[in-house]
């Protein structure tokens, strides 16, 4: 048995000390719920804070929130695939677009299904993911803003995900100056810049965010309660929203060092031992959970006493030295985790979802 667990009492916290924060900041904040993969359990407990606007990169999580409550706005937040344009019209209110065709496409869809489609136009600041290039954005505007059904609400940009360019006042500049480009020539008033996401948080709070950027997205920080942009956790805010406890299935006291011929694993790794460990032994534990369900790189153990020795696709091995807890079958391993982390077991159908 393994199983996550959400605290709705610290999300709350979390929750709330962003909201305040943002409103303060005179900042329309929307959250980015790809962390929760759809897990319609915890949706219902997120929705139930209030706020209004959500985000993902999945259809069907946008799916999922609509059949929770039809009336909040969602953002599907990368470019649409041309087999997702109706789903993106029927469960999106907006998108974040790059590509001339897709919304001429979202276009007809709207007309078809009659609806105006919201969009939000990304600009590449320099990160190399999505986004129009910057020499071809004033072009780019004027091919699309004249689009049936189509309403141009925003400007976009996304840094830090790919290759960790940080934002900073030059870059978020730069996107507030096209907002102002466009207005003028095209005669309109583009209501959001969205230059913002959980690493451009502390930007708020050192002053550094230029007046025009009013819209962030926000998913990191509310989960985790960390200052992405310094990687450091937030003193003010719940680190540990989200637990994962996993069975010992079996405890022995064993030796060190494998025996035998040495090959490879399951992974195609070698490994090599410390020979001073030669006839010693430890306590081993088996837990269940494995390679299918995480990447241990993204797991901490809350027990400073227990060491990983290994994993295959449906186990993993920890070293409890001299077992100083007393730990038996049938007890739980408790296991903290990075966002990556929480990602893969939230995506994992093996790992039961559970709420505190």
């Amino acid at each position: 048995m393994a199983f996550i667990t959400l605290d709705t009492k610290k999300l709350k916290k979390n929750f709330n000390y962003l909201n305040s924060f943002f409103k303060e900041n005179n900042i329309y904040w929307s959250v980015v719920t790809k962390i929760l993969c759809g897990n319609k359990d915890y949706l219902t407990e997120l929705l139930k804070m209030g706020i209004s606007q959500y985000s993902d990169s999945r259809i069907s999580n946008l799916k999922t929130i609509k059949a929770i409550d039809k009336n909040v706005e969602t953002i599907y937040i990368k470019p649409p695939a041309k087999g997702a344009i109706k789903d993106v019209i029927k469960y999106a209110d907006i998108s974040m677009n790059t590509d001339f065709r897709t919304i001429e496409m979202l276009s007809k869809e709207a007309q078809k299904q009659g609806v105006t489609h919201k969009i939000i136009i990304m600009i590449d600041l320099g990160e190399l993911r999505e986004g129009v290039m910057r020499e071809d954005f004033v072009d780019f505007y004027s091919q699309v803003f004249q689009m049936k059904n189509i309403e141009i609400i925003g400007l976009g940009t996304n840094l830090s995900c790919l290759y960790g360019v940080l934002p900073n006042n030059d870059k978020l500049i730069q996107l507030s100056l096209y907002k102002q480009l466009v207005d003028i020539k095209f005669n309109v008033n583009i209501p959001f810049i969205s230059g913002g996401s959980s690493v451009t948080i502390p930007l708020v709070k050192q002053g550094l965010i230029p007046v025009g950027i009013n819209h962030f997205r926000v998913g990191e920080t509310l989960f985790m309660g960390t200052d992405v942009y310094n990687g450091e956790k937030l003193d003010n805010m719940e680190n540990d929203i989200f637990k994962l406890y996993a069975e010992v299935i079996e405890l022995y006291e064993k030796p060190m060092i494998p025996s035998g011929e040495m090959g490879t694993n399951l992974e195609g790794d070698t490994f090599d031992f410390d020979e001073n460990n030669q006839g010693k032994t430890s306590i081993r534990a088996i837990i269940d959970i494995g390679l299918l369900d995480i990447d241990m790189k993204h797991l901490d153990t809350t027990d400073t006493d227990i060491k990983y020795a290994g994993a295959t696709s449906d186990m993993v091995v920890l070293d409890l030295g001299e077992n100083p807890k007393g730990y038996k079958v049938g007890d739980l391993v408790e296991f903290t985790m990075d966002y990556m982390g929480i990602v893969r077991i939230m995506n994992s159908k093996y790992i039961e979802k559970r709420i505190v």
